[in-house]
């Protein structure tokens, strides 16, 4: 694995041959929470997962940004790395991978949406509280504000050790502004109206025990999408990926082998 900065964001890699597989974490979190998909498909695929623009190891923006300018930057981080890929989001990553697959169907083989939303703008109260997340952490820094959230983003059932070292990702990730730009991004998107235009094969996922977006989000998502795969991951909750990752894992290499199979067929026929 290794670790490369390319426009002010840090990038961690695995693999160095097969097709691109990009991966977007949640708004808590960061590079850190794909170690699970890194190590797994490496073999297979050129992982890449970023720290998104104001988080962990990456640059601070210099201006606010959209939902739309997420997008944007990970179509450069695409295009930097060649081709297209394969994007796997969850959370507001998964937004951000729905949006840029709108903004930019090209860059897209496929989408794997896990544990996400059509944005919490799709929700007024959702919105409000999004926003306030932002002013929470200011007010109390990120040690106390990832002690406070990490807990709820895992299943009741999940063990001591992944709180811990859930929390202690959370802390070191977010800070401001750039959490405060992600929420304001999330707080004002509602990409339900855009579904329909996205083209690309989706594999949507949720743990059973999600409760941060829940399967309800994760079904508006399945239900408006031309074509998807809907699961449920037992006994997981919003970091379905980290808390049960080889059944995701198994899921993620499902899609990707059925969709590269498809597309390595259709480019010879």
């Amino acid at each position: 694995m290794t670790a490369y900065d390319i426009f002010g964001l840090h990038l961690e890699e695995a693999g160095d041959s097969g097709p691109l597989l990009l991966c977007l974490h949640g708004i808590g979190s960061s590079s850190a929470a794909f170690a699970p998909q890194l190590a797994a498909l490496g073999d297979r695929f050129r992982v890449v997962a970023w720290d998104a623009p104001g988080y962990a190891r990456s640059a601070d923006p210099e201006q606010p940004l959209t939902m739309d300018d997420f997008a944007d930057a990970a179509a450069e981080v695409i295009r930097a790395r060649g081709g297209a890929a394969h994007v796997l989001g969850v959370s507001f990553g998964g937004v951000i991978a729905l949006r840029l697959a709108v903004r930019h169907p090209g860059l897209v083989e496929s989408l794997m949406i896990c544990d996400s939303s059509p944005g919490s703008g799709a929700d007024p109260e959702k919105a409000a509280g999004m926003r306030a997340r932002a002013e929470e952490l200011a007010r109390i820094g990120p040690e106390a504000f990832a002690a406070a959230r990490a807990p709820r983003l895992v299943s009741p059932g999940a063990s001591a050790d992944l709180v811990r070292r859930v929390t202690a990702a959370m802390a070191a990730s977010v800070r401001l502004p750039g959490y405060a730009y992600a929420a304001e991004a999330m707080a004002s998107t509602d990409l339900r109206g855009e579904l329909h235009r996205i083209t690309a094969p989706t594999l949507v996922l949720c743990g059973d025990k999600d409760r941060i977006t829940g399967p309800d989000s994760s079904q508006v998502l399945a239900g408006g999408l031309h074509k998807t795969a809907y699961v449920i991951v037992k006994d997981a909750g919003h970091l379905a990926n980290q808390e049960q990752p080889e059944r995701v894992n198994a899921w993620l290499a499902s899609h990707l082998h059925i969709v590269t199979d498809h597309l390595a067929h259709a480019r010879k026929g």
